[in-house]
């Protein structure tokens, strides 16, 4: 295995608009962040690729989720409850990105213990910036939430 393919990180995006995953793909690539993204486009394809099912069997384990709340067959709230309460996944870092940021999205990200918000479309330097912070999951930090709202 090349030493490339050792350092990229795992990113599953849930996101069900096509245009808002390109924008955040495109980011990723500008902020030269290492990483292989997953996209899948709703709720119960993110469950099926979380516990490799189906076509997702030979899926890699995320080491960073990032998260669309307003999605199709599981909306994102649901999507974030389970895993969270899933013993294997709860440890995985996700980072929603928001339509907007009102003050009800805010307190239930704020319980569901989310390791980033993000208003969308994405401000660029901020996202990248959040994103690379999370590029160690493996090192045990405390959960503050990060706000960028644009």
């Amino acid at each position: 295995m090349s030493r490339d393919a050792v350092d990229r990180m795992d990113i599953l995006l849930v996101e069900n608009n096509l245009e808002d995953a390109k924008v955040t793909i495109q980011a990723l690539r500008w902020g030269n962040v290492q990483c292989r993204v997953s996209l899948v486009c709703d709720g119960e394809e993110a469950i099926s690729f979380l516990y490799h099912k189906g076509e997702f069997a030979q899926a890699p384990t995320p080491k960073l989720i990032l998260l669309n709340m307003q999605l199709p067959r599981r909306e994102g709230w649901h999507l974030l409850e389970e895993i969270r309460a899933n013993e294997e996944l709860k440890d995985i870092p996700v980072v929603v990105l928001a339509g907007s940021l009102d003050h009800r999205a805010i307190l239930q990200v704020q319980e569901l213990h989310v390791d980033g918000l993000m208003a969308k479309p994405v401000e660029l330097d901020k996202f990248v910036d959040m994103i690379k912070s999370r590029r160690r999951p493996w090192l045990p930090t405390p959960r503050p939430l990060a706000l960028c709202q644009t």
